[in-house]
């Protein structure tokens, strides 16, 4: 009998180490899961976007998981870059759990609006997916989808002979944010004596020129003509059919900077990335931009969010070092960015 019992309570304890040593195993990942695979939408696709159906669902994507050789949940990314960029300066547009993600008209024209694509104007975009499980990094092949987004608010163009022939549906935008049928925006001139009239759309529409050059427009009115080349703001009145336009240069002001509030520390116009730009020390404490060294026209952020308003809260460093400064005034916002070097 004692023979058995022993033998009974070995048997047992190598059942239950079997058990546990079983359990602690779990499943074994694919040592080549390969890569998810975008199903939809068909890459080619194009889509003008319209404010009138801006709660419509414009496209699904769809994708299949790597084989991970087990039911698994990875999480993604879905980025967005321009076509040829090879995603250099990647996008982030959505964080999904799942295989499935809808994108609203309005969802995709914000994202495109506030990273600085022409409205009515078509751009090549690429989209892929990063799936992320464990320490494991999947990336998809993109997939190319042409979008034109909508103005997000009403505007005119400005469009004319300092623009290359094929730039014309480029034309900057001068908006109206309130609706109130005032339009304001900036625009960089590299010659002297630049013409251009405003447009209701891009190179094309309805035209008005200043035939007195008096500063009031009419409609297929002459040219107007701009003798010093730089970047000008507009202002455009078009219940009175006035407009005024003043060359401006940028800088920083503040106690963060390298003289306080005494003077500006001057930034430099990128006409290829249409940005100002200055790379100094800052300390921690606070900045404004202005424009002409004057406190006729400036920016600061009522809500520490990146956009700009006129006459502005003043903007906070909060950790001293040297900060490449950047400067947006181009598009439909007022933007800038703080970056660390």
């Amino acid at each position: 009998m004692k023979k058995i019992s022993l033998l009974s309570i070995l048997l047992a304890g190598f059942l239950v180490f079997a058990s546990c040593d079983k359990g602690e195993v779990g499943p074994v990942m694919s040592s080549e899961p390969g890569s998810p695979s975008i199903t939809s939408p068909e890459s080619g696709n194009s889509y003008t976007l319209s404010s009138d159906q801006k709660t419509d669902t414009l496209f699904t994507m769809d994708w299949t998981n790597p084989d991970y050789g087990f039911d698994a949940a990875p999480e993604y990314v879905i980025q967005m870059d321009v076509e040829g960029n090879n995603f250099a300066n990647p996008i982030q547009v959505a964080s999904v759990n799942g295989t499935s993600h809808s994108f609203t008209v309005e969802d995709i024209n914000n994202i495109l609006i506030s990273n600085g694509f022409p409205a009515d104007v078509g751009s090549n975009l690429q989209f892929r997916l990063i799936g992320t499980l464990g320490d494991e990094e999947k990336t998809s092949d993109p997939i190319t989808l042409t979008m034109s987004p909508y103005p997000p608010f009403p505007s005119i163009y400005v469009s004319g002979n300092y623009q290359s022939s094929s730039s014309y549906d480029l034309a900057p935008a001068l908006v109206s944010q309130n609706d109130d049928n005032s339009f304001e925006g900036y625009v960089y001139f590299e010659n002297d004596n630049s013409e251009f009239t405003f447009t209701s759309a891009r190179g094309s529409g309805t035209s008005w020129g200043d035939d007195g050059s008096d500063g009031t427009l009419e409609q297929d009115g002459v040219n107007i003509q701009v003798a010093s080349a730089g970047y000008y703001r507009f202002n455009v009145d078009m219940d009175n059919m006035t407009y005024s336009m003043n060359a401006t240069e940028w800088g920083l002001i503040g106690s963060a900077t390298a003289d306080g509030w005494n003077s500006d520390q001057d930034m430099t116009y990128n006409k290829e990335s249409k940005v100002w730009t200055i790379t100094t020390d800052l300390t921690a404490a606070e900045m404004k931009f202005r424009a002409n060294d004057a406190w006729n026209l400036d920016y600061g952020d009522n809500e520490s969010d990146g956009f700009l308003d006129i006459g502005g809260d003043n903007i906070v460093v909060n950790e001293a070092g040297n900060y490449t400064v950047t400067l947006d005034l181009g598009g439909y916002f007022r933007t800038y960015e703080l970056k660390q070097n």
